[in-house]
Formats: structure tokens, C-alpha cells, sequence
């Protein structure tokens, strides 16, 4: 009898939590459907060819569905960036690119630090971003035209953009025209932009698009004069390197046809790449305290029903020497590589890049890329050097003649000179013979010093031990015995194994050469190892790698010479 009389309160209990189920859940979310169903068909009436006062009437009514208030800032809706190099997003207001993590390079060498932030949200203190746009030329009255404030449309059902999926916006403004906006992305860090204008209106337009990177505060340059950081580009077959601090007080504006413009740090590099067969204006500035660098294309002129195409690149990404060379054929851009600061020398510096790539490929680790390296071109000077240590050799078996005539003629001078010459002419020795190699290993010398300081193939690059950064000076120090003693030792001591190894290897090589017929000369070439070590500390450790590597090959080489000649 209970249970029959409990039936009709579970039925009333159901009906009540069905009938709140549609109330709260089901009902709302089909007025949301219904919602999204008119705004569709609304749209797709507005992009439907008519007649000019018909779609402006529809542009209209399409603004009234959704009236939407842009969003800007880290809250604005987004858009998704994922490749193999690169995550991020765009933010959708505005259609702005900035939001950029380099997934492949970390702050530190530790794996576990923080991925390398390039593009960073304009509202931040450290605002990094690119903000494509269009503007109305030669007095043209074609009404708003989208800017970075701009409310886009996403059309793409996968709003997610990756190698294999691109991101299609529109907006229509408020005289008949419609933009579309074609985004896509390769598995690198290139960004492929086209700009669809479809003319709706009764009346030719003239209109021209444009791509602005803004940078706020950019780091302090590392102030190494072999090294350029900040305004870049390549335009009229030239390089131009500007500084920030000339940009905030003289803008910088030229023509070109085609060419690259960007801001470049040592290893990363945000770039735009107009269309290489337009005419644009460049213009490098300082407005509302950012840093700008501009491309503006020549006016474009749109007639009543047709539809013009604008595409162009964007690049933010790691200066990778092989990539941007690839760059050049695919996209059409000149002297990419250029990016990479590999300054005068750039005819022998790059060539040894690729070199120690080789040999870092097929020996597995960079360092023992450098002693190769090293060995090849001991190989290569090999004649030209064992000719000076013949010639050091015989100059050595002079020296107690040498002394003799130093002793002789002590007050004077003018004589002494001339009898030394005299010797060496007759026993056919060039005291200068030692200097030769010194010579040709100097441009070597810078070239590799260049690679090692600004290519980031270099980049955390480990060696053996307690070198985990080739590109980096030697982290020990004498002060506190190697790290033995727990404090760090102050920047003006930091003096590590690898220098002090190198600059023992420069005395051992002085002891073996002839010494200097000049007392204040031997002075001098007695400090100079002292001043090569303090020197070098701050110097990369792959760069004195190769130095105290080549030093040990110059002694054996040395050696070797002078014993044949000892038994000769």
C-alpha cells in the first residue's frame, strides 16, 4: 500500500527534474544554436554578390546579431599556434601576432628552463608583437579599414593553426568591403599571410596593406662591436643596420622593391616580408614608446565586384644558418642569411660554418668539431709552417752569435742593427720567418670566432667535463680553486681551466723559439701570455679550445722539425 501510494511522488520528482533539466540546460543551449544558426545565415547572405545598397544593408543587419566589443589584451580570445618549433597564439581582436615560444631553446642549458619567449601580448613592459593591417590611399573614401582593433570572424571550423591547418577571419566594414585573412604556418618559424579585399561597394577604391612589428624596451645590446643587435633589414640590394637609439631620434624611410625589414638579436629574429616583386616603403621609427619597423605596398586598386589578393611573410624565429638559406629559393627573399652577423669576413665565415657543421655532424659533438677543424687547417698551413720552424730553427743555432754581436756593439745601436742584418743575409735567415703563420691564422682566428660568438648552432653546445656551453666563456674559476671553495669568485677573476691550460701552452711555445734580439721586446713577448689568458677568460671555451689545441699542434709540429734538423 506505501509503495503505491510513494509511486505518484517518484513520477512528480521525475517529471520535476526533466522538466528542470530543459528549462536550465536543454533550452538554452538550442536558443544558443539557433542563435549561431542566424548569425551564420546572416553572414552568408552578406557575402553573397548583390547589388551595393543590398549587402551594406546586410552588413548592417549582420552587426546588429552579434554586436561584439573587442577584447584587447592577454583576455582577448585567442587563437592557437602548434608546430614542432613553435607554440603560441594570435590573438583574434586585431588578428595580432603576439604570443611566441621557441619550444626548441630554453633560457639555460638545463632542459628543464623556461622555453625562449620571442612575442610577448603589447600591454606587457616587454610587448613584442606584429600587427598587419590595411589603409585607405590617395584620399580614398572606403570607409574603416581593419586595423589591430579590428573584431575578425573566425571561418575556419579548426580555428588551430599548425603545418597542415591554416586560420581563415573575416570582417566586413562599413561601406561594402570585405577582408578575408589567410593564415598559415610551416613546421619552421614562417608564417604565410594573404589578404583577400573583395570590393561590395558601388564606387574603385584604392587601398594599401601594411605589417608593423612593435618592440617595447628591447634587451640592452651585448655591446660586443663584432656584433649588431637591433634595427635590420635588406632593401636596394643593400644591408641596413640601424640602432634603437638612433630610431628614437631620426626615423629611418626608404623605397624598395621587394627586400626584408626586422629587428634582429643575437640569435632570434622577427622579420616581414613583403611581396618580393611589389614596391613598398620601409620605415623604421619610435611611436608610442615602441620601436617600429614597417612595410607599406604601393596602393592597390580595387573596381566594384572584383577581388585583389596582397600575400607577404612573417618570420619570428631562431637564426638558424641552413633554414634561412632555404628561405631564399622558397619564399623569394634576398640574402636571408644576412641575419646572421657574420660580418666582413662573411666570404670565409660561412664557408667554416658549414665546414664545422660537417664535422660536428659526423663526429657527434661540437668540441671535437674544433679540434678537427683544428687539424685540418694545421694540415692545410702545414708546408708554409714548417718552413718557419726551419727558419726559427736556424735562428735558434745563431742566437750565441746573436749574443756575441749584442755584446759588441751594446752602445750602438745603429751598427749593431746593421750586423745583425749582415748575419742574417749570410746565413740565410728571415727573423720575421716565425711571424708568417701568426699572420695567416689571424683572419682563421676571428672567422671561427665569429661562428662560435653568433651562430646559435652554437648555442648550448656541450663539450667534455664542466663545459656545457661551447659559446660560452669557461664557468670556473682560479678564485675559489675550480669551485672547490663554496663562494663565486667576481667577474674580474673568473680566469678557467681552459685559458690557464692555454696560456701554459704559449710559455712552453716562447721557451722553445729563439728569444728576441731586443731586451725590451723579450719584456714584452714574456707578458703577452699573461695578457692572452686574462683575455681569453672572457672569450667563448670553444674558442679556447681551439687555441690551446692549435698551440699543442704548433709544439709538436715544432719539435719534431727541430729534432730532423738537430740530427741533420
Amino acid at each position: 500500500m506505501n509503495e503505491n501510494r510513494n509511486f505518484p511522488i517518484a513520477i512528480a520528482l521525475i517529471a520535476a527534474i526533466l522538466w528542470g533539466f530543459y528549462q536550465f540546460y536543454e533550452k538554452p543551449k538550442h536558443e544558443k544554436l539557433a542563435q549561431q544558426r542566424a548569425q551564420e545565415q546572416a553572414l552568408t547572405h552578406a557575402q553573397q554578390p548583390s547589388a551595393a545598397t543590398t549587402q551594406h544593408n546586410q552588413n548592417k543587419e549582420l552587426a546588429n546579431v552579434a554586436p561584439v566589443k573587442p577584447v584587447i589584451g592577454k583576455d582577448s580570445p585567442r587563437i592557437t599556434i602548434s608546430t614542432d618549433t613553435v607554440k603560441g597564439s594570435i590573438r583574434q581582436v586585431g588578428a595580432v601576432l603576439d604570443d611566441i615560444l621557441l619550444v626548441k631553446y630554453t633560457e639555460q642549458t638545463d632542459p628543464k628552463s623556461p622555453s625562449i619567449r620571442l612575442l610577448e601580448d603589447e600591454t606587457s613592459d616587454n610587448g613584442y608583437s606584429v600587427v598587419n593591417g590595411w589603409k585607405a590611399a590617395n584620399n580614398c573614401d572606403a570607409g574603416s579599414m581593419p586595423d589591430e582593433t579590428t573584431n575578425w570572424q573566425i571561418q575556419t571550423e579548426n580555428a588551430k593553426l599548425t603545418p597542415n591547418n591554416s586560420v581563415s577571419l573575416v570582417w566586413f566594414n562599413d561601406r561594402g568591403i570585405k577582408f578575408e585573412r589567410i593564415i598559415s604556418i610551416d613546421n619552421q618559424y614562417m608564417i604565410t599571410i594573404t589578404e583577400n579585399v573583395t570590393n561590395h561597394g558601388d564606387k574603385d577604391i584604392s587601398l594599401q596593406p601594411y605589417s608593423q612589428i612593435r618592440r617595447k624596451n628591447p634587451p640592452k645590446s651585448q655591446g660586443f662591436f663584432i656584433l649588431h643587435e637591433g634595427p635590420i633589414g635588406y632593401f636596394n640590394t643593400k644591408l641596413y643596420e640601424g640602432s634603437y637609439e638612433d630610431l628614437t631620434k631620426t626615423p629611418h624611410t626608404q623605397q624598395s622593391t621587394g627586400g626584408w625589414v626586422g629587428f634582429t638579436d643575437k640569435f632570434w629574429l622577427v622579420s616581414l616580408i613583403p611581396d618580393q616583386k611589389s614596391v613598398v616603403q620601409v620605415d623604421y621609427g619610435y611611436h608610442n614608446e615602441a620601436h617600429t619597423a614597417q612595410f607599406t605596398a604601393s596602393p592597390i586598386h580595387i573596381k566594384p565586384g572584383e577581388i585583389s589578393t596582397y600575400s607577404y611573410n612573417v618570420f619570428a624565429g631562431a637564426k638558424v644558418l641552413r633554414m634561412l638559406d632555404d628561405y631564399q629559393p622558397k619564399v623569394g627573399v634576398a640574402h636571408f642569411d644576412l641575419a646572421v652577423d657574420f660580418g666582413w669576413f662573411y666570404f670565409l665565415t660561412k664557408p667554416l660554418f658549414y665546414i664545422l657543421e660537417f664535422l660536428h655532424e659526423f663526429l657527434g659533438n661540437l668540441g671535437l668539431a674544433i679540434l678537427g677543424l683544428t687539424v685540418l687547417f694545421k694540415l692545410l698551413l702545414f708546408p708554409m709552417a714548417t718552413k718557419s720552424y726551419r727558419s726559427m730553427g736556424r735562428l735558434k743555432n745563431l742566437q750565441p752569435k746573436i749574443t756575441q754581436i749584442q755584446n759588441v756593439y751594446k752602445n750602438d745601436r745603429a751598427r749593431l742593427s746593421q750586423e745583425l742584418m749582415a748575419l742574417y743575409k749570410k746565413e740565410k735567415v728571415s727573423p720575421a720567418g716565425g711571424c708568417l703563420p701568426m699572420l695567416i691564422q689571424a683572419p682563421i682566428f676571428f672567422c671561427l670566432y665569429k661562428v662560435l660568438f653568433v651562430s646559435i648552432e652554437m648555442r648550448h653546445a656541450p663539450f667534455f667535463g664542466w663545459i656545457h656551453d661551447l659559446s660560452a666563456p669557461d664557468p670556473t674559476s682560479f678564485a675559489n680553486l675550480f669551485g672547490l671553495l663554496p663562494f663565486d669568485a667576481p667577474s674580474f677573476l673568473q680566469i678557467g681551466i681552459w685559458p690557464l691550460l692555454m696560456g701554459a701552452t704559449m710559455v712552453i711555445q716562447q721557451r722553445m723559439n729563439p728569444q728576441p734580439a731586443d731586451p725590451m721586446q723579450a719584456k714584452v713577448m714574456m707578458i703577452m701570455p699573461i695578457m692572452f689568458t686574462y683575455l681569453f677568460a672572457s672569450f667563448p671555451a670553444g674558442l679556447v679550445v681551439y687555441w690551446t689545441w692549435n698551440n699543442l699542434l704548433s709544439m709538436a709540429q715544432q719539435w719534431y722539425i727541430t729534432k730532423r734538423m738537430t740530427q741533420k
